[in-house]
């Protein structure tokens, strides 16, 4: 393979119609994925590439898929794999733009969420490449509504998230499924073993191309966090929008609940906010993305899956309500601001019990996140103020129309107000400014030993208490039979780290290993769930890889899983009231 490197996409001798898309779409310079990636795929070697999300890798796959192209052929050519239906959509978006000025080329985006009797229609009339999830490809290809047998490149992006949600099983039946001649190109932000094992099993000889770090971190970003108490992360966040004057901001939550909860405060400040997660619908998540991308809203609150694929730019900023599980997930998050050569900020609000997790990012990506100090109330007033005082300049000198206004003081003056009564008025009005709870308060946490369980419960905030005794003792009665564990003993067994017994019931006698907690959920075979749903579910809201989950034992009735100490209240309160494969889950501490 060539090791030249490329400095326009002119000389990576395109095909003029992708090339003139690609101009037109403001590419000049190729980044370092597409510079090394278009041509390894177009010289039709197995690529592998580690990049994230940001860099352009969507390009540096989909312009070679597009090259190799037969529009004569109406079967389905290519296959793209994604973790998420918004990164789905992105995808298929992107070829269509780059496929702009290409005569016959048909995409088709196939997902959850969206008519399958509408896609099996489209799918009927011939598609050329097929971006999916690969839940909606999987049913697909039980249905026979979706061949694969003239399939020439397959490609999987974003394959550590897929493996994370549990998808294995999935994309390993899918590569199965595939014609041995195919080309395959795996991207992903890491090279764990469950990847490596399918790069193993699934490409031949493959090139490995590799952003290193230090290009995933831009410099451009200004990194900052402060330590703040729980209960007062939403004021801390609104005095850092003030302060800074940030206009397009995208704020990231571990759990769908937690993004409900900040939209509700934050519209209730004043502040054009939404939220996006995986509870929302095809339609409303595109509502919510139109109206943001528009400027109608300024403020956007997501999870991390929900926001795989959300395409913005001119970000001034990202705030990490709270601080990601794992330090990819932070890479990933900051990467949103600071794009094409523009400043960002972001800015993580750290709470006592997540100042290890900030440790570990600062080891992981090499940067020293720089210790902010949080703005007085005095500090916002003053900021209002300033900007209050020059929007009124403006309009003074702007406005044609003046005089019409001009008795307003007059009228206030008879009505006896001094015209310092009357301007303070029409300031605080106008600035919205009101004081609270935490105006005169600290909000920082301080590192003293014998503080640690200042605040009781209030670590969880609002909306997270957890009521004293067994969620299952409430809303009657929850137990299978006489016994609260009754049914059949047999189970099924799935331990990702490979704890798998010979034993079946070895496991379930002795207790989780060390730094693990067991949680009873009130699903089991008779709802038929499996492994990989569980991990799903878990992964996705509770936001933890699902690498890191333990043991599951599935019975008749109930289930058991194994989660890190550290992560199990976070899954208890992401999963209480929750769903798995559309069946509603009670979930505990195993007793």
């Amino acid at each position: 393979m060539t090791t030249e490197i490329f400095e326009t996409f002119e000389e990576l001798g395109l095909n003029e119609d992708i090339l003139k898309a690609v101009l037109e779409m403001g590419f000049t310079k190729p980044s370092p994925i597409q510079a090394q990636g278009i041509p390894a795929v177009m010289q039709g070697s197995d690529v592998i590439g580690q990049a994230q999300t940001g860099t352009g890798k969507t390009a540096a796959f989909g312009i070679p898929v597009l090259e190799r192209i037969d529009t004569s052929n109406n079967a389905v050519q290519a296959l793209i794999l994604c973790p998420t239906r918004e990164l789905a959509v992105q995808v298929s978006e992107e070829l269509g733009r780059l496929a702009k000025y290409m005569r016959g080329v048909r995409i088709e985006a196939i997902y959850g969420g969206d008519s399958i009797d509408r896609q099996i229609r489209s799918l009927k009339k011939g598609v050329h490449i097929v971006v999916g999830t690969p839940g909606r490809v999987m049913d697909h290809m039980e249905r026979k509504t979706l061949k694969f047998n003239e399939v020439r490149m397959m490609v999987l992006d974003e394959a550590d998230e897929m493996l994370d949600m549990g998808f294995r099983e999935d994309i390993e039946s899918i590569l199965a499924d595939m014609p041995e001649d195919r080309q395959t190109i795996l991207f992903s932000a890491t090279m764990s073993k469950p990847i490596m094992s399918i790069t193993k099993r699934f490409l031949n000889d493959p090139v490995l191309i590799k952003v290193v770090r230090n290009e995933l971190t831009n410099q451009n970003i200004e990194q900052v966090y402060f330590e703040v108490k729980p209960q007062a992360k939403v004021e801390v966040m609104t005095r850092l929008i003030d302060m800074h004057h940030i206009k397009s901001l995208l704020v990231f939550c571990n759990t769908k609940r937690k993004v409900d909860e900040i939209v509700e405060d934050l519209q209730l400040r004043g502040y054009a906010s939404e939220g996006i997660h995986g509870d929302l619908r095809q339609q409303q998540r595109s509502n919510v993305m139109s109206k943001f991308k528009a400027g109608v809203t300024t403020i956007l609150v997501a999870t991390d899956v929900a926001a795989r694929g959300i395409d913005v730019s001119g970000l001034d900023g990202v705030i990490n309500y709270d601080i990601p599980m794992d330090e990819e997930y932070y890479v990933h998050r900051i990467g949103r601001t600071g794009r094409a050569g523009m400043s960002g900020k972001a800015f993580s609000l750290v709470a006592r019990d997540e100042k290890y997790r900030l440790k570990s990012i600062e080891g992981y990506t090499k940067v020293k996140i720089e210790k902010g100090v949080i703005p007085s109330f005095e500090d916002i007033v003053g900021v209002r103020k300033a900007r209050f005082v020059e929007t009124i300049s403006t309009s003074i000198k702007e406005s044609s129309d003046q005089e019409l206004y001009n008795d307003v003081l007059e009228m206030l003056h008879h009505s006896g107000f001094t015209t310092e009564q009357i301007v303070g008025a029409m300031a605080k009005q106008i600035m919205g400014v009101q004081k609270n709870e935490y105006a005169d308060s600290n909000l920082a946490w301080e590192e003293r030993r014998n503080d640690r369980r200042e605040g009781g419960n209030e670590r969880f905030g609002r909306g997270e208490r957890r009521e004293g005794g067994s969620r299952f003792e409430k809303g009657g009665d929850r137990r299978d039979g006489g016994s609260r564990f009754g049914g059949d003993r047999s189970t099924d067994r799935y331990a990702p780290r490979g704890e798998r017994g010979a034993d079946r019931g070895e496991r379930r006698q002795s207790a989780p290993e060390a730094g693990m907690t067991r949680l009873f959920l009130s699903l089991g075979r008779k709802d038929h769930i499996m492994p990989k749903d569980i991990v799903g579910a878990i992964a996705g809201e509770a936001n933890i890889p699902g690498k890191t989950i333990g043991a599951i034992d599935i019975y008749d009735k109930f289930t058991f899983v194994d989660v890190p100490e550290r992560d199990a209240r976070a899954v208890l309160r992401a999963m209480d009231g929750n769903t798995i494969k559309g069946k509603p889950v009670q979930i505990d501490i195993a007793k």
